[in-house]
């Protein structure tokens, strides 16, 4: 019998091949490793203007001939990972991603793959927007390459000091929660709230036809949208560690409603960049935070206000800071991670149109200490509601008890200390006064 190839041999090499030139086409280094792979096909190199950086990311190329994904629409599909796979995968010391490749539309898509302890997700989501494997993907792949510690990734600590700190603020849950059956779905729950004489409130979420918050919606305006006899009070933990994937994103997202209504005095919600960020209180007028700081007190200049060079005279705009917010679950505790931003709007209210590069630019100047500094402040700003102070700066509110409250981020001792400089091109130094600390960070 005469010997012969497989299309399904013929389409895996036709996909390594397409990965290989996509890579080479973005300025990265790709390597295909032998035919004994058990379930990594090659190794690309992190390249910047042709400079080689011995920084790795382990690729798993998936090809298939045509026909569609799993769930699949215009913006997106699901894949379903080989479980042994995974298992393997978890085991690499590099940053592992998936890349699939269709051969009817020549379409090629990027997803890492989690390594965190815990997460056994074996389905992974992918955004036709977003996980294009393409030059607009370099920087999201060159984040993965920093070294990983935790559930962080490591900035190094200032001077002498070996201790780190974990953007990861641990979140003290109430001890129970509401729900309730409800005919309304948000849309119109939303609408029915508006026609009400109370003060509207989000602090909730309904899915397939049950409420959940943790106020109970009996003594709220809430109670307009929901079966009065049919709320129950519950434990908390009944509903935070389902095993239910669905369910876990059900409550990070009651977490963040529940926090953006507690910090309403103090905090915006910008749903375009999917972050927090200190309100003004009157236009083109800055803003100061006072706070403990790890040694000594000190203040942020929260809210800025940027005059035009050539006129003094004129704002060029306002600058606030803010973070991205991300609910995790892990073992038995909620954590909130938080990773500080910028957001910048033309007089303290309106959205500037063209922030990016004002970030750019602000961003080129953070360093480690500026970060460190951030997370601190963020930390303080977050509970000081918790130290029974009057508001978070010190303006009047209807004294209405905070729902969720934050530890202090963990702190991680290290054996050494890398000087700044050794993560890239040096920046412009800003000092900060405060102790040795550094931080782990994860960008979301």
């Amino acid at each position: 019998m005469a010997k012969k190839i497989t299309d399904s041999q013929l389409i895996g090499e036709l996909g390594e091949a397409a990965v290989r030139k996509r890579f080479l086409s973005m300025g990265f280094q790709f390597d295909l490793r032998g035919r004994l792979e058990a379930g990594i096909d090659g190794i690309a190199e992190i390249m910047i203007e042709g400079e080689p950086t011995a920084r790795m990311i382990a690729v798993q190329v998936k090809s298939t001939r045509a026909g569609t994904y799993t769930s699949e629409t215009d913006s997106g599909f699901s894949y379903l990972l080989n479980s042994k796979d995974l298992y393997y995968w978890r085991t690499s010391n590099l940053p592992v991603i998936l890349v699939l490749y269709r051969e009817s539309d020549e379409t090629l898509f990027w997803r890492p793959i989690s390594s965190q302890p815990g997460v056994e997700q074996r389905r992974v989501t992918f955004d036709k927007a977003t996980d294009a494997l393409d030059k607009a993907a370099v920087d999201r792949l060159a984040q993965l390459t920093v070294p990983k510690n935790g559930f962080g990734y490591y900035v190094p600590p200032l001077g002498g000091g070996e201790t780190a700190l974990v953007n990861l603020l641990p979140i003290v849950l109430p001890t129970e929660m509401f729900v309730a059956s409800t005919p309304l779905d948000s849309k119109r729950a939303i609408a029915k709230l508006h026609d009400q004489d109370d003060p509207t409130r989000f602090d909730w979420t309904i899915k397939g036809g049950t409420f959940w918050s943790f106020h109970d919606p009996r003594e709220a305006v809430t109670s307009a949208i929901v079966d009065l006899d049919q709320v129950e009070a519950i434990e908390t933990c009944l509903l935070a560690f389902h095993e239910d994937i669905d369910e876990q994103h059900n409550f990070a997202f009651l977490l963040r409603q529940t926090l953006q209504h507690q910090m309403r005095d103090d905090l915006a919600w910008d749903k375009e960049g999917k972050l927090f960020y200190i309100r003004a209180l009157h236009e083109n007028q800055g803003r100061t935070f006072h706070y403990q700081s790890a040694k000594n007190k000190t203040h942020a200049d929260v809210v800025t206000v940027a005059m035009q060079p050539k006129d003094p005279q004129k704002v060029s705009y306002v600058r606030h800071h803010a973070f991205v917010p991300k609910f995790e679950g892990m073992l038995d505790q909620w954590f909130l991670m938080v990773s500080p931003t910028y957001h910048f709007t033309t007089n303290g209210f309106h959205r500037h149109s063209h922030p990016h590069a004002l970030l750019s630019g602000k961003k080129r100047l953070d360093n480690n200490a500026s970060l460190r500094g951030q997370l601190i402040m963020w930390h303080r700003l977050l509970s000081l509601r918790d130290q029974e102070q009057s508001g978070l700066f010190a303006s009047e509110d209807d004294g209405e008890p905070p729902i969720l409250r934050f530890e202090a981020p963990p702190e991680i001792d290290l054996p050494t200390t890398v000087p700044e400089d050794a993560w890239g091109k040096p920046k412009t130094k800003i000092e900060e006064p405060d102790n040795q600390v550094g931080l782990l960070f994860d960008e979301v």
